[in-house]
């Protein structure tokens, strides 16, 4: 089996002697060639160009944003024939939501053996859905508003040397928030079949629960969503100081973090958990941000879940049914 290993060295949790074994032992399994990204967009043109040569696996060593541009130059790179390769992921950056979701290890050593053992005993990959936001994936999120400004905001700060931290990003989102324009909402939100919902401040639109995790810790603000089912789709028709600390309370309180966890519900929470495909029109630019990663402002954008859309090799626990983001073994 030919594969290829693309690995972004600047990840927060990898190092060399890391990225070595990991390189050293799938090796021995298959036949393996090693690239290194450079800048942002190269895992894609890699995931790409391995699609096209007829690579069987590619495996990511990354974080969630190194995993989101191998995923689309996988679907970008597929072949004549529409095959693609199978993408196994190791964890590699600080928070690996899609990786968790799906039945990855958090432990880049734990997943590597997954890996492994999948190579070994022949496990066949399991189906794992995507979603798009206009004509970008996304593997686990995709937001406008408030996430994505929070997004570009700790990404200016990576670019200027700041570690990238949970409390990085609760900083930027206090300060987002009380600089946003709390009383004049942006979003009408369309749903085929269903009444559209005006006056959204923010819509987060999910392709596996958890949405992120905080310290370890799954924040689910769809609990239903899963790759068996369509887009969970989040909307917040309030930003008061109330609602917002209610619904806060609703993500991170006890039991919040279980996956029968009712979810965040009021007056204010526009909630769907089974959607095909979400528009949303904005009355003046918003930021849109898909897996972690800024795209800039649009007038609105259109998501749309892909099912059945990539194989996936590794997870034992999406292979049996558990994992939130898991397909069906095929």
């Amino acid at each position: 089996m030919r594969a290829m290993l693309i690995v972004n060295p600047h990840a927060t949790s990898t190092t060399a002697r890391r990225r070595d074994l990991l390189a050293h032992a799938l090796a021995a399994e298959v036949d393996l060639s090693v690239e290194h990204t450079a800048d942002r967009g190269h895992a894609a043109e890699l995931a790409a160009k391995a699609a096209q040569t007829g690579a069987a696996l590619v495996v990511v060593h990354g974080g969630d944003g190194t995993v989101n541009e191998v995923v689309n130059g996988i679907m970008a790179g597929a072949a004549d024939d529409g095959a693609r390769p199978m993408l196994a992921v190791v964890p590699g950056g600080s928070t690996n939501v899609f990786a968790r979701a799906i039945g990855v290890d958090p432990d880049p050593t734990a997943a590597t053996e997954q890996v492994l053992d999948a190579l070994a005993t022949g496990r066949p990959p399991v189906t794992a859905s995507l979603g798009m936001a206009d004509d970008r994936y996304f593997t686990f999120n995709a937001g406008l508003g408030l996430d994505a400004e929070v997004v570009a905001a700790v990404e200016e700060d990576r670019a200027a040397g700041a570690t990238v931290t949970n409390a990085l990003h609760v900083r930027k989102t206090v300060r987002r928030f009380l600089a946003s324009d709390r009383r004049r909402p942006r979003l009408t939100v369309e749903i085929p079949g269903r009444p559209p919902v005006t006056g959204a401040h923010l819509l987060f639109v999910s392709n596996v629960d958890p949405w992120t995790y905080w310290e370890g810790r799954p924040i689910r603000t769809n609990p239903g969503t899963s790759a068996r089912r369509g887009l969970g789709v989040f909307a917040l028709r309030s930003l008061g100081v109330p609602t917002v600390v209610r619904v806060v309370g609703q993500l991170v309180g006890p039991g919040s973090g279980r996956p029968d966890a009712r979810g965040p519900h009021g007056r204010a929470v526009v909630r769907d958990d089974d959607v095909p495909l979400v528009r949303a029109v904005s009355d003046r630019p918003i930021g849109l941000q898909v897996d972690g990663d800024y795209l800039g402002l649009r007038p609105g954008a259109t998501f749309r879940g892909v099912p059945d859309a990539l194989r996936v090799l590794g997870p034992q626990i999406a292979a049996s049914g558990g994992g939130a983001g898991a397909g069906r073994p095929r």
